[in-house]
């Protein structure tokens, strides 16, 4: 998540090069609700301490209103396509979400 949000705050900054500025809340769609309330939780648990210093920026990040993490399940997380293995529906649901077509389909 802390890789995640590094990358919005890069595309955030070459968008402000561009002279394109955002002044909206930069989303980080995570499907993973632990990780979620423990970026907005800030009491520790025994089981997180090796995440502190990634928890602590992102909670940064978040109470300075640059980021957002809504909840996406995973079954709507398209990302999933490109890093798992999925069952035959979820993929060609997840297909038609990004819009891809069978290049080798009969016309």
């Amino acid at each position: 998540m802390a890789q995640g949000v590094c990358e919005v705050l890069w595309l955030q900054r070459v968008l402000e090069e561009l002279k394109r500025p955002i002044s909206l809340l930069m989303k980080l769609y995570c499907d993973n609700k632990a990780a979620i309330s423990i970026a907005h939780n800030p009491v520790l648990h025994d089981r997180t301490k090796h995440v502190e210093i990634d928890r602590h920026f992102i909670k940064e990040k978040l109470e300075g209103g640059i980021i957002c993490t809504p909840f996406v399940p995973s079954n709507q997380q398209v990302a999933d396509i490109l890093t798992k293995g999925l069952l035959r529906q979820l993929f060609e649901f997840q297909v038609s979400k990004l819009g891809l077509t069978d290049i080798f389909a009969p016309t």
